[in-house]
C-alpha cells in the first residue's frame, strides 16, 4: 500500500539562511567563474558543453518534441540565462521562456543577454511566484549541488513539480560526486533524486568527463576526451528526465 509522504516542515529561517550561504559562496568564487576555465574558450568546457547540448536535444526528441515553437520553459537557477538563450536558438519563443535566480547580478546579466520577451526574475526557487501546472519543460542545471539544506532541496523539488504540467518534463543535469576543492557544493546521487521526486518516472545517465581529467587532455587530445566521456565510470554528472506518473498523485498530502 502506498503511503502519502508527509509534507516537509517549512522553516523560513532555514530558507533565508540558505539564501545567504549560497550568495556568500558565489561571492567568494566570483572571480573563478569569470576565468577562461568556465567559458567556451576553454577546450575542456567547450567539449563538455557541446556534449551536453547534444544530450539535451536527444532527450527532447525522446520526449516526443520535434519543435519548441509552442513549448513553455522555466529555468530554475537560470544564472545569466545561458540555457534560455540556447533554447531560443533551437526554436523556442522568448515569450514562452522564464527563469529565476537568487543572485541579482546574474539576473541583471540575463536581462541584458536574453532575447526580448524572456521573463527573468530574481527570487528563491523554493518559493516560486508561478501558477500551478504552467510549464511544459522545467530545467535544472547544476542548481541542487549548490543547495546544502535538505529541506530547501525538498521545497525546490516540490515547486518544480508544482509548476510542471501533468504531461511535462523536468530536465536534470547535475553533479553526483562531491568536489573536494569546493565545500560549498555537494553531489546529488540517484537515491536522493528519487526521494526528492517521489512517484515520478526518472531516467538518468552518466555524462561529462571528470573536469580535472578533461582539462588535462582537451587541449591536445580532444578525440580522446570524447572517447573517455563515453565511459560512465569516468563521468561526474547525471543528465536525464523526470516525469509525473499516476503514482505521483498518491504521494501528495
Amino acid at each position: 500500500m502506498n503511503e502519502k509522504i508527509p509534507p516537509a516542515v517549512h522553516n523560513e529561517g532555514d530558507l533565508r539562511g540558505e539564501e545567504l550561504r549560497v550568495a556568500e559562496a558565489y561571492e567568494r568564487r566570483k572571480t573563478i567563474f569569470h576565468t577562461s576555465r568556465y567559458t567556451v574558450f576553454s577546450p575542456a568546457n567547450l567539449l563538455a558543453l557541446q556534449e551536453l547540448e547534444r544530450g539535451v536535444i536527444h532527450l527532447l526528441k525522446r520526449q516526443g518534441l520535434n519543435s519548441l515553437q509552442d513549448i513553455s520553459i522555466f529555468d530554475v537557477g537560470c544564472g545569466a540565462g545561458g540555457w534560455l538563450r540556447r533554447f531560443v536558438c533551437w526554436g523556442a519563443q522568448p515569450e514562452n521562456l522564464a527563469g529565476v535566480d537568487l543572485l541579482p547580478d546574474r539576473v541583471e546579466s540575463a536581462a541584458k543577454l536574453c532575447a526580448p520577451g524572456t521573463n527573468v526574475r530574481c527570487g528563491n526557487a523554493a518559493a516560486l511566484d508561478v501558477p500551478d501546472a504552467s510549464y511544459d519543460l522545467v530545467l535544472q542545471f547544476t542548481l541542487f549541488t549548490s543547495v546544502l539544506n535538505d529541506d530547501v532541496k525538498r521545497r525546490i523539488a516540490a515547486e518544480m513539480l508544482r509548476i510542471l504540467k501533468p504531461t511535462g518534463t523536468i530536465l536534470w543535469y547535475d553533479f553526483f560526486v562531491n568536489n573536494p576543492r569546493n565545500p560549498d557544493v555537494r553531489g546529488v546521487k540517484r537515491g536522493e533524486i528519487r526521494r526528492l521526486f517521489p512517484g515520478c518516472r526518472i531516467k538518468l545517465r552518466r555524462v561529462t568527463l571528470a573536469p580535472p581529467l578533461a582539462r588535462r587532455l582537451a587541449t591536445y587530445a580532444s578525440p580522446l576526451c570524447r572517447l573517455l566521456s563515453r565511459i560512465p565510470l569516468l563521468c561526474t554528472h547525471y543528465l536525464g528526465t523526470i516525469n509525473k506518473t499516476s503514482e505521483y498523485a498518491k504521494t501528495r498530502p
